[in-house]
């Protein structure tokens, strides 16, 4: 019995080490990163929350200096300055943390368009590969508003890209992991004519 009980938890062992991997390289994350896990009994692991002192990659809903004080509401005043210079800038397409709507406790790391400043923060749309929008045009469900951009080199398979265009996030220029790539102006334009 107890043998059979140490072959489950290897064979649960291999697959989590396994999903980690592959999650891993579809996010472009380090392989030192952490990824979702669960017990023996598959329930879950919860992520760890952000770090005492924060710092550049640094997981979490914040960096160090409080927690993530709420999604963007006011007009944005769009910014085009892209400098691949190790910061990050308006214009570019970035890694970072990007809290989940219903509890910014948790959240994924995934690529951000940057748009523009709040005071000390970035505020950015969060991007994905899936297809939220039918037939080039802007929609969604669950009034959740997307924008096709194309590709890029912010997802290092070429897929393409789409932006939500109804949820603007605050970014700690701090937790920010890397930078992805600039987005072409002319595109830019249609996102910030378009919010």
């Amino acid at each position: 019995m107890s043998d059979n009980r140490w072959i489950r938890l290897l064979g649960e062992i291999a697959r989590a080490v396994l999903k980690a991997f592959l999650s891993d390289g579809d996010r472009g994350t380090s392989s030192g990163e952490a990824s979702s896990r669960t017990t023996p009994s598959g329930t879950p692991v919860p992520k760890p929350g952000p770090p005492a002192t924060g710092g550049r990659g640094a997981p979490g809903p914040s960096s160090g200096n409080g927690s993530y004080p709420g999604d963007f509401l006011g007009t944005i005043r769009p910014t085009y300055s892209p400098d691949l210079d190790g910061e990050p800038d308006p214009g570019e397409v970035v890694w970072t943390w990007v809290p989940y709507e219903e509890d910014h406790s948790q959240g994924k790391d995934r690529p951000v368009l940057l748009v523009g400043r709040d005071g000390k923060w970035l505020l950015g749309l969060q991007l994905t590969s899936k297809d939220h929008v039918r037939h080039g045009e802007q929609g969604g469900r669950g009034g959740r508003r997307w924008m096709d951009i194309g590709t890029g080199g912010w997802d290092r398979q070429g897929r393409p890209s789409e932006v939500r265009l109804n949820r603007v996030i605050r970014i700690d220029p701090d937790a920010v992991r890397r930078e992805g790539d600039v987005l072409d102006r002319a595109v830019f334009d249609k996102v910030v004519a378009a919010l």
